[in-house]
C-alpha cells in the first residue's frame, strides 16, 4: 500500500532520479563512514546512500515509515523528533566516528534543526540538507542584503557552506508549495571562540526589530554588560558583517 504523505509531517518525498544522483554523488559516502539520514521517508536518497555504505543510520518521526525501515537489517532506525536526539550520544554509538549527516528536512521545523546540530557540531565532519529555498538564500546570505539575519551569522560562524542545487517544486510527490535547494555544511577548522549562549541572544537582540538601528536595540543590551568598545550603532543590524558580531561578543568576556 502506498503511504499517503502525513501534513502534519511536513512530508514531501523527493521522487526525480536525477535530483536523488546529484545529492547523493554531492555527499560521496565511503565505506566505514559514519552517516546520519534525517527523515529517509520513503527512502529516496537512503537506498542510494546504503548502496556505497555497510550501515546508515536514519532518523524518522513517522512510526509507519520507521516499521518499513526497520525491516532492513543494514539500517539503524531511530524512530523520533529529531530534535530529540542526542547527536553526541549518536556519536559514541557509531564508533566516534565524525558524523555525516544528510537529509530532506521537513521544511516545517528546518531552522529549529539547524540551531539543534549546531550544539554538536564538533562530532560532525559535513552536512547535506534538501531545505527550502529561501532558508539556504538566508543560511548563505552577505551583509546588507535583506536575506542576511540571525541565522546567516550564527551558521556562517561555525560553518562554511555552498549552495549544491536548486530544486523544482515537481521534484517531490506531493510537490511543495515552494521552491527547494540542497546546502552543503562544513564545521570551521578554526571558528571563533565565543560564548555560543551569550552570542546567541546579542544577535538575537540585534535583529529583534530589522527595521530600527542598533542604537535602540544593541546599544542598551551592551551597556547592561559593560561594553566598553568601539561600535556604530547608527547601523541596522543587517549592516553589520558576522566577524564584527563576533569581535563584540568576544570583547564581552575580557
Amino acid at each position: 500500500m502506498k503511504h499517503i504523505a502525513k501534513k502534519r509531517f511536513g512530508q514531501h518525498f523527493l521522487v526525480d532520479v536525477g535530483v536523488i544522483d546529484k545529492i547523493v554523488s554531492a555527499i560521496d559516502p565511503q565505506l566505514g563512514q559514519a552517516v546520519v539520514e534525517i527523515g529517509p521517508g520513503q527512502s529516496a536518497i537512503t537506498r542510494p546512500l546504503l548502496n556505497r555504505l555497510d550501515q546508515l543510520c536514519v532518523v524518522e518521526l513517522d512510526r509507519d515509515l520507521a516499521q518499513i525501515l526497520k525491516g532492513n537489517p543494514r539500517l539503524k532506525v531511530i524512530q523520533a523528533d529529531v530534535l530529540t536526539v542526542h547527536f553526541g550520544q549518536l556519536f559514541e554509538e557509531l564508533g566516534t566516528k565524525p558524523l555525516r549527516v544528510v537529509g530532506n528536512l521537513p521544511y516545517n521545523i528546518s531552522t529549529p534543526i539547524l540551531f539543534h546540530l549546531l550544539k554538536f557540531v564538533e562530532m560532525i565532519q559535513d552536512q547535506h540538507f534538501m531545505l527550502q529555498k529561501e532558508v539556504v538564500d538566508r543560511m548563505l546570505a552577505s551583509p546588507n542584503s535583506s536575506d542576511y539575519g540571525r541565522l546567516s551569522v550564527m551558521l556562517q560562524w561555525r560553518y562554511e557552506m555552498t549552495r549544491v542545487l536548486d530544486v523544482g517544486m515537481d521534484a517531490f510527490d506531493p510537490p511543495p508549495r515552494v521552491l527547494s535547494a540542497v546546502v552543503k555544511m562544513v564545521p570551521r577548522k578554526q571558528a571563533a571562540i565565543l560564548d555560543e549562549a551569550k552570542f546567541s541572544e546579542m544577535v538575537q537582540v540585534a535583529f529583534s526589530q530589522r527595521r530600527k538601528i542598533l542604537r535602540h536595540t544593541l546599544e542598551p543590551w551592551l551597556a547592561q554588560r559593560s561594553f566598553k568598545g568601539e561600535f556604530d550603532f547608527q547601523r541596522r543590524a543587517q549592516e553589520v558583517g558576522v566577524k564584527e558580531f563576533i569581535e563584540v561578543v568576544q570583547s564581552l568576556c575580557q
